[in-house]
């Protein structure tokens, strides 16, 4: 069977104006070099999220490759993008941890992949105009932010541990935004682990114990969810969960319609339904397997925007590089021995821009905070989730991320109608 890429002019040059499009590929000696970038791109934050929650990280990788390619195939070869470790999973699943172990953190990833895959059947169906309804702008931008500022304590937690490897870190990745032009520059959390990384070694605060002992090739660690017919207590872990779901939902679609916009194509914009099942049922395996869940990742978007090329052999360049990555136990075991005060470092700088992506979803969208529906939506929501607000009812417990999001849809929607009933909107 023939290759689905036509070769775009030599596969050697590309203008400066040029774009190589999704359907395009250039010589496969560039498309491996390209698929190279793609992958350190992802990695930075692919790898973070299953150190951050304790999972296997070499699982992740795997599952991440894995589900790239079927995100590929599913949205029809069509759409360049890479799924990587979803931050948004990384406060619920600390929860369900904590409470009921990683089997009922891996249900509860489950349970928003089955959820997420649902809501793209759905919107393959209907079209996207009822998400947009759901939650405008104000609203994803609150459900975004608060889900970054709910996390500060657990940057906290693992800085007081060495602030001395935290401030190397932090200060790493704060000066190599600015230093490095380039795909280095936008890479800067990565650089900021190595150099924290570098010195947590001289500081001794690395364990290589179990580099030496873990083989070069082998299966990663697979672990799967809890049943929650024979626990009925997984149930309670659940709200912490859902509100995921929208996050998702406003990631896959803001990555779409990005993609859509640089290679000037808006019929991108249908496959809509297809990467929302596509990220879902890569969740759903990925739970299964021991996994963190995935979501489509604007690191990469950030390369094809430097490259301007967007072909989507790339990614399939990036998704088996990923697999064979996660089939080696050493590169698992190096990956784990990054210390606590490189993690809280990193951290800081990290779960803050989680926030100010929120921030900038409002900007973006140009939201009017001089109306109090817009005012109370964000300002509630916020201040639930950095606080993280508490509700028990009966054996479940609402933290605030749950209740936050909550909030701000019925917040928002509640003044809009009213506001439009007595006229003061």
């Amino acid at each position: 069977m023939a290759l689905p890429w036509t070769l775009h002019g030599d596969g050697k040059n590309v203008g400066a104006l040029e774009v190589v499009g999704p359907a395009e590929r250039l010589t496969w000696p560039r498309m491996i070099g390209l698929g190279a970038q793609h992958v350190v791109a992802m990695f930075g934050a692919t790898f973070l999220v299953p150190i951050l929650t304790g999972f296997p990280p070499s699982t992740t990788l795997l599952f991440s490759g894995f589900g790239t390619i079927l995100f590929l195939l599913i949205t029809k070869n069509r759409l360049p993008s890479y799924l990587g470790s979803s931050f948004a999973f990384i406060a619920p699943i600390t929860v369900a941890t904590t409470a009921e172990g990683m089997g009922s953190a891996l249900f509860g990833i489950v349970i928003v992949g089955i959820l997420l895959a649902l809501v793209g059947l759905l919107v393959q169906v209907t079209g996207i105009g009822w998400i947009n309804s759901l939650m405008p702008p104000v609203v994803a931008g609150a459900i975004v932010a608060l889900i970054g500022f709910n996390l500060g304590p657990a940057a906290w937690n693992n800085f007081q541990v060495a602030p001395l490897t935290a401030t190397i870190t932090l200060g790493a990745v704060v000066l190599a935004s600015v230093l490095f032009k380039g795909i280095l520059g936008r890479m800067s959390i990565l650089v900021g682990v190595v150099v924290g990384y570098i010195a947590a070694v001289l500081f001794g605060e690395v364990n290589f114990d179990a580099v030496g002992k873990a083989a070069w090739i082998g299966l990663p660690e697979f672990n799967s969810p809890s049943n929650p017919f024979t626990n009925p207590e997984l149930w309670a872990v659940l709200p912490a969960f859902l509100p995921v779901v929208l996050v998702l939902v406003a990631e896959n679609v803001g990555h779409i319609r990005g993609v859509a916009q640089m290679v000037d194509d808006q019929s991108i914009n249908k496959l809509t339904g297809r990467g929302l099942f596509a990220d879902g049922l890569a969740t759903v395996i990925a739970g299964f397997g021991g996994g963190s869940a995935t979501t489509t990742y604007g690191e990469n978007i950030g390369v094809m925007a430097a490259t301007r090329v967007y072909s989507t052999a790339a990614y399939w360049v990036a998704g088996i590089v990923a697999i064979l990555l996660g089939l080696s136990p050493k590169v698992g075991a190096v990956i784990n021995t990054i210390p606590a005060g490189v993690l809280g470092g990193v951290t800081t700088a990290l779960y803050g821009l989680i926030g100010i992506i929120g921030v900038k979803i409002w900007l973006d969208n140009k939201v009017d905070f001089s109306k109090p529906k817009n005012q109370f939506t964000a300002a509630t929501a916020l201040i639930i989730g950095i606080a993280n607000y508490t509700w028990q009812f009966g054996d479940v417990v609402f933290n605030g991320i749950a209740l936050g999001t909550i909030a701000a849809i019925v917040i928002y929607h509640l003044m809009n109608v009213l506001g439009r009933v007595r006229g003061t909107d």
